[in-house]
């Protein structure tokens, strides 16, 4: 294989290989034109390069890597290649348990806690020949009440289009490294929108798949109902990729049904012609917080996607979005305690405020409030469920705002509560945050397509069909 250097552009495209995607990249290692051993080093040194103002990293695990790119180079030169991701470096959020690899899960309970269990979806990408890197930033324990106060063991993660700004929580490593090119694609999870509110922030695509589609097994929990686990990426085939290797039955997360697993890319670029997307505008009181820019993207994309013969259809959700964050909350808060109640009760002490105020929060909801909440979820479920069958795909907004100052914490928090992620934490929808371009100060903007129960494929080829259309995918932060 040909081994251009680490800090070279690919062919001559004046991008360099960290700028690569996962399914350019697998052409060419695929091909015998990149060298997995080169790649590997490429995304290593810029971790050296830029990480130590990013902060996209907890733990990298560079020597791992290296042999493990050693050994894919040599599995593929004998002919053994295991597809799409053979030889492709990536990351993951610090909650995913590595059997052997501290997971600290950003918290000072968990410094020292290394596990000999590997969580599902990590042993099904490093089956498929992915290349580990490390774990990733996160706030503790993969949660929170929604602010940063910089008080955590690591310091906190930076968004690469502006070093002065959040990446989105939780998944903020996540976010960043993908954006920044510290990692090819990243895993993270989502109770409330911790997969797509990073994405949104950082300009990604990242995906929330229905709930029980990709295994949660050997993670760290944070809510047992709302939790999500799933890709970030840089593309929307990239993401299908990535989908085709973790989706599917785990017999060690009794939330995973045995439903089939479809061809993510067979469809991928079948354009939208005849398809019904439901455009979900009017959200009620709570969405005149959306930003100008967020809703004329939205208003955008729609278009777009009636230019390619998609059929527009203005829908409304069935329930005022009020209603799906206070189910959100109760469940979120009760289902944690539940969790960490024992390290709260002994250790509380070495939280960081954010996680301690989300306990305290826990200790509040009634067995009334909780079963309140469980019986509100089931009717939002079913109306929304008819909803999303009414049409192929439903497009609507993700995160209202782009991504805040650090140095403007009051805006920190509304940044994660103003959103309509939780709807499809709620319900188990798919749902998929897709970039939509960017605001008057560069800033990335964004949308969420969903679609019906583990119907992934259209929304990943809706998703498709917009970005497609649009350059947003050229443009990369300075970092």
């Amino acid at each position: 294989m040909n081994k251009p250097t680490a800090s070279a552009s690919f062919a001559g495209t004046g991008r360099p290989l960290h700028h690569l995607g996962v399914a350019e990249a697998s052409r060419l290692i695929g091909a015998g034109a990149l060298s997995p051993v080169t790649l590997v080093e490429a995304f290593l040194g810029r971790i050296a390069a830029v990480d130590g103002t990013l902060h996209s990293y907890i733990t990298v695990t560079a020597e791992r890597a290296r042999a493990a790119a050693v050994a894919a180079e040599a599995e593929i030169r004998a002919g053994r290649w295991k597809g799409p991701l053979h030889g492709i470096p990536f990351a993951v959020k610090d909650n995913y348990y590595v059997a052997g690899i501290r997971t600290t899960a950003g918290s000072r309970l968990m410094l020292d806690h290394v596990s000999s269990t590997t969580a599902t979806a990590v042993a099904r990408l490093e089956a498929a020949g992915a290349i580990l890197l490390g774990k990733l930033n996160t706030w503790e324990y993969g949660t929170g009440n929604g602010g940063v106060y910089h008080d955590l063991p690591f310091a906190v993660a930076r968004n690469p289009w502006d070093l002065a700004r959040f990446t989105g929580g939780s998944s903020t490593g996540a976010g960043a490294a993908v954006a920044a090119g510290t990692a090819m694609f990243a895993l993270g999870s989502d109770t409330g929108g911790s997969i797509r509110l990073p994405a949104a922030a950082c300009g990604l695509q990242g995906f929330k798949a229905s709930f029980g589609r990709v295994s949660r097994a050997h993670c760290l929990p944070n809510c047992w109902s709302l939790d999500h686990t799933g890709p970030l990426t840089w593309t929307v085939e990239d993401n299908a990729i990535v989908m085709q290797a973790i989706a599917g039955f785990d017999p060690d997360d009794p939330s995973c049904p045995d439903e089939p697993v479809p061809d993510y890319r067979k469809n991928l670029h079948a354009g939208v012609k005849g398809l019904v997307i439901g455009v979900v505008r009017d959200l009620g009181p709570e969405g005149e917080a959306l930003d100008a820019a967020n809703a004329a993207a939205l208003e955008e994309a729609a278009l777009i996607l009636e230019a390619q013969g998609a059929i527009i259809r203005e829908v409304r959700l069935p329930a005022p979005l009020a209603q799906y964050r206070t189910v959100t909350k109760v469940i979120n808060w009760a289902e944690s305690l539940s969790i960490h109640e024992a390290d709260f009760r002994d250790r509380s002490a070495l939280m960081g405020q954010a996680l301690r105020e989300k306990m305290m929060a826990g200790f509040t909801v009634r067995a009334a409030d909780y079963l309140a909440a469980t019986r509100l979820r089931r009717s939002l479920v079913a109306a929304t469920d008819a909803l999303v069958r009414s049409c192929d795909a439903l497009l609507m907004a993700g995160a209202f705002h782009v991504a805040p100052r650090f140095d403007e914490p009051e805006t920190i928090t509304p940044f994660t509560a103003d959103t309509a992620t939780t709807v499809f934490n709620v319900t188990g929808h798919p749902a998929l945050s897709v970039c939509t371009g960017f605001d008057a100060g560069g800033l990335p903007l964004n949308a969420q397509i969903a679609g019906r129960f583990f119907d992934e494929a259209t929304v990943l080829r809706v998703a498709q069909a917009y970005e497609s259309a649009t350059p947003w995918r050229d443009r990369r932060p300075a970092i």
